[in-house]
């Protein structure tokens, strides 16, 4: 399934119906006088977050949606019925964003089941038995039924996992992702063998967490250089970012800076997650310059630094370990503040 995680649709809700004119005749009634009943209400535009969906794909060919308008009243002070509401189902983690100049955030959809008013129907008009007074006996006065909104949005999806991959171009994320889920994750020995988000289930002793390959990172990948920071906006939710140096390559601690500017510049909090930092493709490198490159970087980055092979899979069960209780303390921390046991939810 192609990986789309933008797209902009057309929505409008329901026009009321009319409400009708209308007057009693029945057999043996003298005076019959006026029965006009209402016009129904026009369906509502709902959004609905839905378990299965990680993609907006479907957005890319069907980008009008239109609610039922509700049907005019009847004679004998028969309401007509409603307009059917339109259910547009989408993934969890989809923000809706308002079509202008800000993409002002409309609604930000992060729990399965939650659903989204957007846009209410148009009420049904008045029929003419609502206009009889004592000196207006037969009045052929109705109201029409009240137009339905709409509006153009944005549909945003922001993928909600437990770790986020991040690094340089050919760091071997996708090699890693490979390697501990169920993820087949394009691999190649050039830039930007990545192009979208990968999404993967890793299980480590009894316990699983989701983890996100982002597409690679180069100096001035904030202001669009590459691929740019668009799919960063994929791990603003993840709860640790595990952040990987190529130890094949020379100056590690430029390289880690590099990526660590790229995420302060497009904001979101990213610079404060909790990190993991890992130097990979260890098994490329001798030894001893493994162990000068361990320590140019942890003396950068005043951090601790775990060497990993993904080929020999080397150090794999150790950041595993450190992932599985980063991810878990993360997940308590966010249940306790809001007061239980509750879903893991990135708000």
């Amino acid at each position: 399934m192609q990986f789309l995680d933008q797209a902009k649709i057309f929505i409008a809700s329901g026009a009321g119906g009319d409400g009708a004119v209308s007057f009693r005749r029945e057999k043996y009634v003298e005076y019959g006088g006026p029965d006009g009943g209402d016009g129904g209400k026009g369906g509502d535009i709902i959004f609905e977050c839905v378990d299965g969906l990680n993609t907006l794909i479907d957005f890319r060919y069907t980008q009008h949606f239109k609610a039922k308008r509700g049907s005019h009243g009847m004679g004998r002070n028969r309401t007509g019925p409603g307009g059917d509401d339109l259910l547009i189902q989408v993934p969890v983690g989809t923000q809706i964003l308002a079509d202008d100049e800000d993409r002002t955030l409309i609604a930000d959809m992060t729990r399965v089941g939650e659903r989204v008013v957007l846009l209410k129907g148009g009420d049904g008009g008045k029929g003419n038995d609502h206009y009889k007074t004592s000196t207006n006996r037969a009045p052929r006065q109705f109201q029409p039924g009240f137009p339905g909104r709409d509006m153009w949005v944005w549909l945003r999806l922001k993928l909600l996992a437990d770790v986020g991959l991040v690094g340089q171009p050919n760091a071997g994320k996708s090699s890693l992702i490979n390697a501990i889920s169920n993820t087949k994750a394009k691999v190649g020995n050039y830039a930007f063998t990545t192009l979208k988000p990968q999404l993967g289930v890793v299980a480590h002793k009894g316990q699983e967490l989701v983890m996100a390959d982002i597409p690679g990172l180069i100096a001035g990948a904030a202001e669009g250089v590459g691929i740019g920071d668009r799919f960063l906006g994929h791990i603003e939710r993840c709860r640790v970012l595990l952040h990987l140096v190529d130890a094949s390559q020379p100056g590690p601690a430029e390289i880690w800076r590099t990526v660590r500017e790229e995420l302060a510049a497009y904001g979101g909090g990213l610079e404060d997650k909790p990190e993991i930092l890992a130097l990979s493709k260890t098994d490329l490198v001798t030894p001893q310059a493994l162990a000068a490159k361990k320590r140019a970087l942890e003396q950068a980055s005043g951090a601790t630094v775990h060497v990993i092979s993904a080929a020999t899979r080397a150090g794999v069960d150790g950041v595993l370990d450190k992932l599985m209780e980063m991810a878990g303390r993360a997940q308590a921390m966010k249940q306790a503040a809001k007061g239980g046991d509750q879903p893991w939810s990135p708000l």
